[in-house]
């Protein structure tokens, strides 16, 4: 099995920072495409930002300047680092990951199980 492990969220002041961390955990997998999205209160899960096997990325328009995607392939892991953190940013982030499984030729999305972002005036 894979599992997407995700760490870092918590509670921060608007303009500080918090970066956050999803693993992925298990075997006979390959990573592709990794990415984070959010979910506020009543609202649809939306992109935030993604990342390529080649380290290509793509950000959101209300996040580009402030949020950078990076990734540790010899880890598998993907990070967030947000800064200039605002209030409309409050919202539980959501890991994501287009994983290879080698043995089952298949590729599917996985999700890490959400991490609370709250940010203050």
């Amino acid at each position: 099995q894979v599992q997407l492990v995700e760490s870092g969220g918590g509670l921060v002041q608007a303009g500080g920072s918090l970066r956050l961390s999803c693993a992925a955990s298990g075997s006979g997998f390959s990573i592709r495409t990794m990415g984070w999205y959010r979910q506020a209160p009543g609202k649809q899960r939306e992109l935030v930002a993604t990342i390529t096997s080649g380290s290509s990325t793509s950000y959101a328009d209300s996040v580009k300047g402030r949020f950078t995607i990076s990734r540790d392939n010899a880890k598998n892991t993907v990070y967030l680092q947000m800064n200039s953190l605002e209030p409309e940013d409050t919202a539980v982030y959501y890991c994501n990951a287009e994983i290879y499984r080698t043995y089952y030729y298949t590729t599917n999305n996985y999700w890490g199980q959400g991490t609370q972002v709250t940010v203050s005036s």
